[in-house]
């Protein structure tokens, strides 16, 4: 009996020497809990688009605050007789709401933009061929650009003006700004900030407020993501990780964090927020040649709100995914959770819910009892 005991007693201290703790791994107890390994299991779309002419790109949510389930998908079909879509929630082009454009490649939405004493929610998207921004009314998808704004102006590097990536951003003063990213740019003042605000003749225009952000030189920066409650602005910075800055110009230029340097296997692209309250949710980065998306804390660990670890890893079924957007509002039947949409190379664009990409692994707003106000973003 002793010596039973004597063997049971030195096999756990040989297995208490030999493996380290959480923390000596750098491994917090919380991240050990939510940390979920990834499967080959391929979630489905509940809904795949209609096609477009030539090149899905990039897809933006606009919830309708009167009637969430008249809520449209607004995407890019990038060529140079491309234009920018509008999706009902099946998945149909509304043709009458579709827009003409020379290459657009990102887009974006925000609500309450003040444009000759109305109020507009709008969506901005970026023109490559004409280097100008084109902005319009939603639902209704009326310019309100006088034609587009240039941006990048006085630029004469090698794709120094051909855009790419852009996210709006609306501060706690309603203060609405454009992030715009370019093909090519130097590294440090590789994006630049624009103010958008009543020109004083009923249309949009574009003051440029700063320049900023770090720039690896290996590939390009496209996909950009504003979190507007807390004010961060995050973008990929393709084979090397997602940077992190404050949206707010007057918070200067510092980077706040590098993340998500390892494991993917080609670009990092398309980059959506989650929220599940005003503070917590995720952060979802596409690993375009893999056919899946990195999935981190929004909220940070352990008191650092800059410290955004990997949670889990979702493989879709769309195909090599550019962009994405994902909204936690209750929209219908089919989107209780919210929607998660995703650009697949197939023309199409892909809707997913939120709780099949969730699983049992992540929280939703539903489950939290959170009622969210920031449509989309």
């Amino acid at each position: 009996m002793y010596n039973y005991l004597a063997v049971i007693i030195l096999v756990l201290l040989l297995c208490s020497a030999c493996t380290p703790s959480h923390q000596e791994a750098g491994v917090s107890d919380t991240l050990r809990r939510q940390t979920v390994y990834p499967t080959q299991q391929v979630v489905e779309p509940a809904i795949v688009t209609e096609p477009v002419m030539f090149d899905t790109d990039d897809p933006a949510i606009w919830v309708n605050p009167a009637d969430p389930s008249q809520s449209l998908i607004i995407g890019t079909d990038k060529d140079e007789n491309g234009g920018l879509y509008a999706f009902d929630l099946q998945g149909k082009i509304i043709k009458e709401k579709t827009q003409s454009l020379k290459r657009p490649d990102n887009v974006d939405i925000e609500y309450g933009v003040n444009i000759g004493g109305r109020s507009y929610d709008i969506a901005v998207t970026t023109e490559r061929l004409t280097h100008k921004l084109r902005i319009y009314s939603v639902p209704y998808m009326k310019p309100l650009d006088n034609g587009g704004i240039e941006v990048f102006t006085g630029e004469t590097g090698d794709m120094f003006r051909d855009l790419m990536g852009i996210a709006l951003y609306k501060n706690a003063s309603g203060d609405i700004y454009a992030i715009v990213g370019r093909k090519n740019g130097p590294d440090g003042t590789y994006l630049w900030q624009y103010k958008l605000e009543d020109n004083g003749h009923g249309a949009v225009k574009a003051t440029l407020v700063r320049k900023f952000g770090k720039y690896s030189g290996k590939k390009e920066i496209e996909a950009i993501a504003v979190d507007d409650k807390p004010g961060y602005v995050y973008y990929s910075d393709e084979g090397v990780g997602v940077r992190k800055y404050y949206a707010d110009p007057a918070k200067g230029n510092e980077e706040l964090a590098l993340f998500g340097t390892s494991g993917f296997t080609q670009d990092h692209e398309g980059i959506s927020i989650y929220q599940v309250s005003d503070s917590t949710g995720y952060i979802l980065v596409s690993d375009q040649g893999a056919n899946q998306f990195f999935v981190f804390s929004r909220e940070g660990f352990e008191g650092n709100p800059h410290d955004h670890r990997l949670v889990k890893i979702i493989k879709v079924a769309a195909q090599e995914s550019d962009g994405s957007d994902v909204t936690s509002v209750s929209l219908n039947d089919t989107f209780r959770n919210g929607l998660f949409v995703v650009m697949s190379t197939d023309k199409t664009f892909h809707y997913y819910r939120w709780e099949d990409i969730a699983g049992d692994d992540l929280n939703t707003a539903a489950n939290k009892n959170q009622t969210t106000t920031a449509y989309g973003k």
